[in-house]
């Protein structure tokens, strides 16, 4: 479903909002339009391909990860699927209750648990990533092959520059201080 405000014109009302204020457009521009991009994508695959396999986006990030790299620890599949262990876990018991996902208790830590798919669920990514790959196509359709790989490219230079340089860039603007942590946006109890 189009949204209401085209892109164009949340860009045009922005650049009149800040009129004379210093800053930088362009980059501006580019981190708005990868937040819109990122969303858009999103929503399409849950409501196309993710929907007949009753998944989110989340989950099937999950299995991703763990249908790619093999048996992994919940830490790595975390921070590989860009979520929390907290959220992992939550999905890691669906994603097991439906059979796709084993979880497992690692074999020299106690503490640590290891996930891998099951056959059902290596049949299933086998099955649901064409048609993933398809809805990717479909997305960048106005893309040629080479603005694909030119973009791909641009913004694996985005996460390199914040992967390498964000913790020192987050001391700086937090004079050296850890930041504060973060609140679930309710407020603390008197």
């Amino acid at each position: 479903m189009p949204s209401q405000r085209s892109i164009g014109e949340a860009e045009k009302l922005a650049e009149a909002k800040l009129g004379g204020i210093a800053l930088r457009r362009e980059q501006m521009a580019a981190v708005a339009n990868i937040y819109r991009a990122a969303s858009a994508v999103r929503q399409h695959l849950e409501n196309s391909v993710l929907r007949g396999s009753d998944l989110t986006w989340t989950a099937f990030v999950v299995l991703w990860v763990v249908w790619v790299w093999g048996e992994s620890e919940t830490r790595h599949v975390a921070e590989e699927a860009g979520i929390s262990k907290g959220t992992l876990t939550g999905v890691a018991r669906t994603l097991e209750s439906r059979g796709l996902l084993r979880r497992a208790g690692h074999p020299t830590d106690g503490r640590l648990v290891l996930l891998a798919l099951t056959e059902q669920g290596e049949d299933f990514m086998r099955q649901v990533f064409p048609a993933f790959n398809e809805e990717e196509a479909f997305v960048t359709a106005r893309l040629s092959d080479v603005e694909c790989r030119s973009l791909a490219d641009g913004l694996r230079q985005v996460v390199l520059q914040v992967e390498e340089e964000g913790e020192d860039r987050r001391r700086s603007l937090l004079n050296g201080e850890n930041p504060t942590p973060r609140r679930s946006g309710r407020r603390a109890r008197k």
